[in-house]
């Protein structure tokens, strides 16, 4: 980590704020009266924390902080005290920890074969604040879609999207590291859009919904283009969740889950519509072919930045009050 920003040089924070907001019983009208209690997710927020008390008891400031950007913080808590804030003003360990603990790191995925490290790096965070706004977004956004949809479901679509963002970042970014589980909410927020879109006949009040969720992601996606944050991760998980929602999220129509109410002489032709079957398979064909051309380029180093140069700008845009850093 740099002196001037955690995430210049060290942890990139991959998340600055997420809704508590998402389709809610006033949009949606649910067709099935099975609801799944959520578990998955809260142990998702198990693990993160339990993965930050470690990487704080590695760190050990009082032991290995060297001085040259202050004293530890929060002393009395021990070897569980923060880095000098000058140097993370996240409230977190260095960036030479993150790392250790598998961050991820261009030259150590490509040259070093540490292709873990792109799973890795989304059960590790840069502080204190980084992790509470991650953990509150996730259980704001997790628990309701692991209730309608079960843990399965949502369990591959977080970790694909995690994944996904990790390998969109790596794409982009060279010069530091990066940790975070934005890219893995981000590819729940696109599942919840996508999802919304391919049962779309099922949902009230459709205009309001679709509004709502198109507001949430704008505003979460706008955050990215300020310095330090991660916006390709969060763009790569998005993306990665979108297709992934038209492929596990889809619904059947009322009259298959009602049709044993229905009378003899009216028979559902189909358990979903056309539109549904077309978007699972264009999803998936689309989704098989960005892993695969993402992962070719990673490994072979190319660096995604001479093939878009106007991309630089969807993670950061310069302006008067602030430059960006090179990647």
């Amino acid at each position: 980590m740099a002196s001037e920003d955690p995430e210049t040089r060290g942890a990139k924070n991959r998340g600055n704020g997420y809704p508590s907001a998402y389709y809610s019983s006033s949009y949606y009208q649910d067709t099935r009266e099975k609801q799944w209690t959520s578990w998955l997710i809260p142990a998702f927020v198990v693990a993160n924390v339990v993965m930050f008390v470690v990487a704080m008891y590695i760190n050990n400031c009082p032991k290995n902080n060297t001085g040259l950007q202050g004293g530890c913080v929060a002393k009395f808590l021990g070897r569980f005290s923060f880095q000098p804030l000058r140097e993370n003003p996240l409230f977190g360990p260095s960036s030479s920890t993150l790392d250790n603990l598998g961050a991820l790191d261009w030259n150590k995925v490509v040259h070093g074969h540490q292709g873990w490290r792109l799973v890795s790096c989304i059960w590790l965070h840069a502080g204190v604040i980084h992790l509470l706004v991650n953990m509150f977004s996730l259980l704001f956004i997790g628990i309701r879609l692991e209730q309608q949809f079960g843990f399965v479901r949502i369990g591959v679509i977080y970790l694909l999207s995690g994944v996904g963002g990790s390998v969109l970042s790596c794409l982009f970014i060279r010069n530091s590291i990066s940790v975070g589980a934005s890219g893995a909410l981000f590819g729940l927020l696109g599942a919840m859009l996508s999802e919304l879109l391919t049962n779309w006949t099922i949902y009230t009040n459709k205009a309001a919904a679709l509004l709502t969720l198109v507001i949430i992601i704008a505003i979460n996606l706008a955050v990215g283009i300020l310095p330090y944050v991660d916006n390709f991760a969060h763009i790569g998980g998005f993306l990665t969740g979108f297709l992934l929602g038209f492929i596990l999220l889809l619904q059947p129509q009322f009259g298959w889950v009602e049709r044993s109410n229905l009378p003899a002489s009216i028979h559902p032709k189909s358990k979903y519509k056309a539109y549904q079957y077309v978007l699972w398979l264009v999803s998936l064909a689309l989704l098989i072919v960005g892993f695969a051309v993402g992962l070719v380029m990673l490994f072979r180093g190319v660096n995604a930045y001479e093939r878009c140069h106007w991309c630089r700008y969807l993670s950061c845009v310069p302006t008067s009050s602030w430059t960006c850093g090179s990647n």
